[in-house]
């Protein structure tokens, strides 16, 4: 008798082997027309696969992200049949999920081109009406390479010459098609109909330069139609939103090729960076801490010394001088270790709280880099805690506090919180780890915060909480940090003597809010569309005078609001009124400042927001009024 134990915890037995799809189709036809693969334990499976022994079995439909994930991973073999199909001369390569979809590469004597895109979805279609049944099969290492190399199939053949000699693999037919995949895939064909072919792409093959470059085909697939309809809306949404599109029309910052991965900051741009650093600062200085700044390069040793030369090696940038190596820091945890071991520390002294705005510069890929998101020379809002293993807890509970003021005067305040656990590899006994991992837990758990625990995925010094934020779109960025540090303090000989007289090592905690102050605005201008709060824009409020007889009111006006601290401009050019409401609003100007003859003779303005909402008319003193009120609101 076989016991299949089903996922709402129910049993239902059988007396002989059956597969997968049987049991579905014994629950209810509902549940067979629905099911795409399964889970049995904790292996995803085929629905033809047989099970002959006790299992936990849970059914996999198209609403779950196990199921998305085999529609789209059958989608990528859908579409490279029908490329085929097209294409006879194109090779097939790799083709995994990826967020949101798919995509494939193809090595092709002739480029694909954007009208190829229809075509090949037609084809598709096409499979998908034949409904073609998707069956698996093995083959050796060696059989499998005979296979691909009689169809001509080079690429495919040299991902198997890298699989171990007595590994049996897993193969995937569908009508003249077939591919190498661990699976699983959907019965048949006809249960792929919600996809949209979105792109074309140059790709170099395994993603080394020196190779032969590819074809790359994106595409998405889901469940439904209203699904890809909110996909395709989310991907305009983003695409309007797109911080690089932003910088370049509000005039904010921009790169070049003599500085890769390096921003230029146009003035407008350090406004906001710079609003953005003088508002942590003072938040800093009202929790204690103290801000220093250290060196960016520094001796080679110092990075050996403290392990990041082993780890990051290959992403720092070094230089030499008088016959010695240095290196650009990439991070600022070891200089910040040499401003404590400056002078004898006690107890008494702990918690010390060192914060730098630092400026780091990593050798990311050229391929890697993208916009303000991934840069090679940033700027952390970062902090080092050095404290007593007792005062963990209160100093990670003080941090989540602190974080969540900033995250919220920002705009944001959905949070994911999740704990990274110790890895297999890592320093420090058991019983240290434990207390670090329960300080952290405590933290979150003595809030009421929901957590998710990421087991194994702590550094090899000590476990960390990630705090992502979501954006308007739902998007998740992680952001800010704390990790518990045994290593680094040992390694670089930090002490304090404690309340015995003894010397010992401190507990250090490395601490990041927004992350780097570039991504941090590169999300920001995402989340806000541009349209940024008021004590961040860039331009406050423009002036604009209707014709030359109110140019001395208006830059009297202009002159009147930057003597009280704000960011303002007069505009006194000889256009149209309309012409210049038009382009400040593009400029994403908070308040346009209108004066003509009326409001010069009345002492008034007329103000408009730049969301297009008519504020009427109204005095100096009183814009000044509701603008420091809406800057206080962080608004």
């Amino acid at each position: 008798m076989i016991t299949v134990t089903l996922a709402d915890g129910s049993q239902r037995s059988y007396e002989q082997a059956l597969s997968v799809g049987d049991v579905a189709a014994d629950i209810g036809p509902g549940l067979a027309n629905a099911a795409l693969a399964a889970r049995v334990n904790e292996d995803m499976v085929d629905l033809s696969y047989v099970i002959d022994k006790d299992v936990d079995l849970t059914i996999i439909t198209g609403k779950s992200e196990d199921g998305l994930e085999v529609i789209r991973h059958s989608c990528a073999h859908l579409m490279a049949q029908a490329v085929q199909r097209l294409f006879p001369d194109v090779e097939v390569t790799i083709g995994p999920v990826i967020d949101n979809g798919f995509y494939y590469d193809f090595a092709s004597p002739e480029p694909f081109h954007e009208d190829d895109l229809a075509k090949i979805t037609a084809e598709m279609k096409k499979i998908v009406k034949e409904k073609l049944p998707v069956e698996r099969f093995e083959l050796s290492r060696d059989e499998a390479i005979e296979f691909f190399e009689e169809k001509g199939e080079k690429y495919k053949a040299e991902i198997i010459r890298d699989i171990p000699q007595d590994e049996v693999l897993s193969l995937y037919r569908q009508g003249e098609f077939t591919d190498l995949c661990r699976g699983p895939h959907v019965p048949n064909t006809g249960r792929i109909k919600v996809f949209k072919l979105m792109s074309i792409a140059g790709a170099y093959w395994r993603g080394d330069s020196n190779n032969e470059m590819l074809q790359r085909v994106y595409g998405t697939a889901w469940t439904d139609k209203k699904d890809l309809k909110d996909y395709l809306h989310f991907l305009e949404e983003a695409e309007k939103r797109d911080h690089r599109k932003l910088g370049k029309k509000m005039d904010l910052f921009h790169f070049q090729e003599e500085a890769p991965g390096m921003v230029f900051w146009h003035d407008r741009g350090w406004s906001i960076y710079q609003s953005i650093q003088q508002y942590m600062r003072v938040k800093l200085n009202a929790r204690d801490y103290k801000e220093i700044n250290t060196p960016s390069v520094v001796e080679y040793t110092l990075w050996e010394k403290s392990g990041h030369a082993d780890k990051f090696g290959d992403d720092m940038f070094s230089v030499e001088s008088e016959n010695r190596q240095f290196a650009v820091k990439p991070m600022n945890c070891p200089c910040h270790v040499q401003v404590y071991n400056q002078g004898l520390k006690s107890y008494r002294d702990l918690p010390i709280r060192l914060a730098e705005f630092g400026s780091c510069h990593r050798n990311e890929p050229s391929g890697a880099l993208h916009g303000l998101m991934r840069v090679r020379g940033f700027v952390q809002d970062d902090a080092h805690i050095f404290c007593e293993e007792s005062q963990i807890s209160a100093e990670v509970s003080e941090f989540i506090d602190f974080l969540h003021e900033v995250y919220a005067d920002f705009g944001f305040t959905d949070i994911i919180y999740r704990i990274s656990t110790r890895p297999e590899k890592r320093v420090g006994s058991d019983e240290v780890w434990d207390k670090s991992e329960k300080a952290l837990a405590d933290a979150l758990d003595d809030k009421g915060i929901e957590w998710e625990e990421l087991p194994g995925e702590g550094a090899f010094y000590g476990p960390k909480i990630e705090f992502s934020l979501k954006d308007c779109l739902n998007r998740v960025w992680q952001c800010g940090t704390i990790q518990v540090d045994f290593s680094m303090p040992n390694r670089l000989e930090a002490t304090y003597i404690d309340e015995h007289g003894d010397r010992v090592t401190p507990v250090m905690l490395h601490r990041a809010i927004l992350g780097s102050f570039e991504r941090f605005i590169g999300i920001l201008l995402e989340h806000h569309a541009g349209n940024m709060p008021l004590w961040l824009a860039p331009t406050q409020a423009a002036v604009l005078n209707i014709t030359g007889q109110q140019a001395e009111y208006a830059e009297k006006v202009g002159q009147t609001l930057k003597n009280h601290g704000f960011r303002s401009i007069y505009d006194l050019r000889n256009e149209k009124i309309g012409y210049k409401i038009r382009q400040h609003t593009l400029n994403k100007t908070n308040y346009l400042v209108i004066v003509g003859n009326k409001e010069m003779e009345e002492g008034t303005i007329t103000v408009r927001s730049h969301d297009g909402e008519d504020l009427g008319s109204m005095t100096v003193d009183a814009l000044i009024e509701l603008m420091n009120q809406q800057i206080k609101d962080k608004k």
